[in-house]
């Protein structure tokens, strides 16, 4: 649930303030900044505001690894204040989050969650405080509903989860699916997604269970089903937990078909619960894959990511990292207000690490997306497949 006045109140997120971190506290958020107090004398504030703590700690993770890494690395000489709230992976709990750090200080943007449900409670905090909101969510949902302050650095899933699809039915030409997502609102929405574009491309899966809870341990009854349906293919779209177990609960069971994931498999933290060969024959949607070094710019920026945190960078970080890093540019450009910012973000074009981003006038700034697979020798995947543009759309 997102906090709000009481039904009939006219407190708002800005004046009721006392209301909604009194009910935090009753919640038992600890809503306090991560990071060293405010430095005021810091050319820009722009907190992070992302899931450290819960089921989607991982993912929220790699984006703070991202967005701290640009950070740190503000071009143009700036120096930019950036405390970190944590959300708790709860919809209550990034709003709240997201009302502490715009109030505490005077913010021109803000890197945020990961987590579609989180941002679905924070887009009207941020319509009160009209703040741009930097994030990586892939929830078709929120840069459609005529938000002017959301900004997304990943591919929306509109657009990724016809990637997805095509390269499960046109590549691997697979037919007979067994399509799976998690309760979560990405789960539900990319799900939903999948189920169209499969049908626009002739295809109807042969299985379908959208019911798996983010925190569900044994897979082995939906392995059961699966197994029974005769499918060919198994395909995934949920966060990294359940998608890792139902990876490494099929292999065990001694299930062969391919299967084809959602991005969050790609986080290094994820793969490190695999030996390499229980990879084999795993694919998985990215948005981009800088654990490849496929590039030298991508190269430099993962071996400097790496020496930073210890792991493997993935998409989440580097999307993130771009976007924070999109929106410095600007600054150091001469963007000194939020609707500086949110204007330029809207109009200007930039060429980041993993691709160029640009505006569709929603917000939408990221428009490719790779296929990876592990080939069962090794933890960091291959690029097998690239689409952009024309290649994510069906009709």
């Amino acid at each position: 649930m997102s906090v709000t006045a009481p039904r009939g109140s006219s407190i708002s997120w800005r004046h009721g303030r006392r209301y909604q971190h009194g009910l935090a506290a009753m919640l038992g958020l600890g809503l306090v900044a991560i990071s060293p107090g405010l430095a005021r004398s810091a050319d820009a504030y722009l907190p992070i505001v992302m899931p450290i703590t819960g089921f989607l700690s991982v993912e929220g993770g790699s984006q703070r690894n991202g967005a701290v890494m640009a950070l740190e690395h503000a071009p143009g000489g700036k120096t930019i204040d950036y405390p970190i709230f944590d959300t708790g992976t709860s919809a209550t709990g990034a709003a709240t989050a997201l009302d502490k750090a715009l109030s505490n200080g005077k913010p021109i943007a803000a890197a945020v969650s990961v987590f579609g449900t989180e941002m679905i409670a924070m887009m009207p905090v941020a319509a009160e405080y009209k703040v741009p909101l930097l994030t990586i969510s892939g929830l078709a949902k929120i840069t459609e509903s005529d938000n002017p302050y959301i900004f997304r650095f990943l591919p929306n899933d509109r657009e990724i989860k016809v990637a997805h699809a095509r390269y499960v039915v046109e590549t691997l030409k697979k037919t007979k699916i067994a399509l799976i997502s998690d309760t979560t609102a990405y789960g539900q929405g990319g799900f939903a997604l999948l189920k169209e574009d499969f049908t626009k491309l002739g295809v109807k899966p042969v299985y379908e269970d959208s019911t798996i809870a983010p925190d569900t341990k044994d897979m082995s009854p939906l392995l059961s089903k699966v197994k029974a349906s005769g499918a060919d293919a198994i395909v995934v779209h949920s966060v990294a937990a359940p998608m890792a177990l139902i990876v490494k609960q099929a292999k065990a069971a001694g299930i062969t078909v391919p299967i084809i994931n959602s991005s969050s498999i790609v986080e290094p933290t994820a793969t490190a619960l695999f030996e390499p060969a229980e990879l084999k024959d795993v694919c998985a949607e990215t948005p981009s894959a800088p654990e490849t070094r496929a590039t030298p710019k991508i190269k430099e920026w993962a071996d400097a990511y790496k020496a930073k945190f210890g792991i493997e960078p993935d998409g989440l970080a580097l999307g993130q990292y771009d976007g924070v890093m999109m929106a410095l540019t600007l600054i150091a450009k001469g963007a000194k207000t939020p609707e500086d910012l949110r204007a330029a973000l809207q109009k200007e074009t930039y060429e980041g690490v993993a691709m160029t981003y640009k505006s569709n006038g929603k917000g939408d700034l990221s428009h490719d997306a790779e296929i990876v697979c592990w080939d069962g020798t090794s933890r960091i995947p291959k690029v097998v497949a690239h689409y952009a543009g024309a290649d994510m759309v069906l009709k």
